[in-house]
């Protein structure tokens, strides 16, 4: 039976390299190498950094296969394996020697006057003005309102996003074997006029997060899902919640979250 692996890489040189030279091996090792998405692939390796695979992630539509990736970028948070380390990785692989770490998808349902939208987001869900401007959201988690906030956004972080951009915004590193959604506030105005929290708030899996902006200057928001931008005009609504996909990373059998953590912050 034909095993088949699905290899991207970004546009780096590199990357481009390491790419070919993975590509050899697994057809050595009698592996079929598909340049392009095959739904009939049993694994996805993704060559760069995190960004790469973020973006591969999101272009094959958030995929049940298994996915890994070779680190060729700067933090490489996600990437589980480095360009000198690709025997060792094939081996491991034709051994069985990995484990699935599953990772919940948050998602945002962007109801406007003219219909629904929903963007997923494996890190997370970031809410803000479309200008450089502050806006002012009501949100309530499920039916309880909790607070109008006033600031420059909300950032809504998954456990695999708490140590990106959520951590750079003051908010709190999670083990992922938490079920849970952080909400962290984005330059938060706390005066008289206007009281909102200044830290983060973790929710549990099954509470829906809703928004409803308030028009006073403006009528549009900027809705970032992973770094990718979609502006909306004429919002009613936007629900964050957790969906119904996950996405399965192939780690090798040492891998341990805390030690991740140490070797890329500490």
């Amino acid at each position: 039976m034909e095993r088949v692996i699905n290899v991207t890489a970004n546009r780096n040189a590199v990357s481009q390299e390491t790419k070919r030279i993975l590509s050899g091996k697994l057809r050595e090792a009698g592996f079929t190498v598909s340049d392009s998405f095959n739904p009939e692939a049993e694994l996805i390796v993704c060559v760069g950094g995190d960004g790469a695979l973020l973006r591969t992630i999101r272009n094959y539509d958030f995929p049940q296969i298994p996915i890994i990736g070779v680190n060729t970028g700067h933090l490489g948070f996600f990437q589980e394996i480095m360009p000198d380390q690709l025997d060792t990785f094939v081996e491991a692989y034709e051994k069985g020697n990995f484990i699935i770490q599953q990772m919940k998808v948050v998602q945002a349902v962007v109801e406007t006057k003219k219909g629904n939208t929903r963007l997923l987001g494996l890190n997370e869900i970031t809410i803000k003005a479309d200008k450089s401007r502050s806006i002012h959201l009501n949100m309530s988690f499920g039916n309880n309102f909790v607070e109008r906030f006033s600031g420059d956004g909300i950032l809504v972080a998954t456990p695999a996003g708490s140590t990106a951009y959520n951590y750079a915004l003051g908010g709190c590193i999670v083990d992922p074997r938490l079920d849970l959604l952080q909400v962290t506030p984005m330059a938060p105005m706390n005066t008289t006029a206007f009281r909102s929290f200044t830290s983060s708030v973790l929710v549990p899996p099954d509470i829906c997060i809703n928004v409803f902006p308030e028009f006073t200057f403006e009528n549009s928001l900027l809705i970032v899902a992973d770094g990718k931008e979609y502006n909306f005009e004429d919002i009613t609504g936007i629900q964050v919640s957790f969906s119904d996909k996950k996405i399965q990373l192939l780690r090798l059998e040492d891998y341990d979250f805390w030690n991740k953590v140490k070797t890329k912050f500490l």
